[in-house]
């Protein structure tokens, strides 16, 4: 059974770049990095998908096209029960890291992110992977910056990247693709180890 790397966002120009679209961007870096060139738009099953392999191990990439409080309805197409989430890593950008950061873990809850909200919903299971991508600034002392009441976040999580942020993410991607790289080659338990001491 291949792996299912899932990342996070809103489809449409509008959202390019946004800190909520840090997931389905890492995604999109993964591909370029391992050179897959063909991405399939599912209109029927609301998503757009490429497939590739890491030695022997095959994958499968999805970028649901619903908007992030839907995604549970697009994954659900290729991630058809309980078990079958053992083998998917979503990725998705977290307020509660800085940026620069990113963090691997399995069988956690949301945090309140809607978008894992809408996964664990349709295929009542937390029993996967994910990676958490940092998108809050953090002062120089090292505090967070997070912003406060709803329309303050979702102002700041559909704002676009500063340049010197994209530049940073930069970094952070790269780190992201040896992590997915680790998960399907060695899996998320063995993986995590790795990837949360660096």
């Amino acid at each position: 059974m291949a792996w299912v790397i899932v990342g996070l966002g809103n489809p449409g120009g509008e959202y390019e770049n946004t800190r909520h679209n840090a997931g389905r961007m890492a995604v999109m870096s993964f591909a370029k990095k391992n050179e897959l060139k063909e991405w399939k738009e599912d209109k029927k099953n609301e998503l757009t998908a490429s497939k590739g392999a890491i030695g022997k191990e095959l994958f499968v990439l999805l970028l649901p096209d619903t908007f992030m409080n839907n995604s549970g309805r697009a994954v659900m197409k290729y991630v058809k029960n309980a078990k079958a989430a053992e083998k998917m890593l979503v990725i998705y950008d977290d307020l509660d890291l800085p940026i620069g950061k990113i963090k691997l873990s399995y069988d956690r809850g949301s945090g309140g992110h809607r978008g894992l909200d809408s996964i664990m919903k349709v295929l009542k299971t937390r029993k996967f992977a994910r990676i958490r991508i940092g998108i809050s600034p953090e002062t120089a002392g090292g505090t967070l910056k997070k912003p406060n009441g709803e329309k303050e976040v979702n102002d700041f999580i559909l704002g676009r990247f500063k340049p010197n942020e994209m530049e940073e993410l930069k970094k952070v991607f790269k780190r992201v693709n040896d992590a997915i790289s680790a998960v399907v080659e060695r899996g998320a338990l063995v993986a995590m180890n790795e990837v949360n001491r660096a």
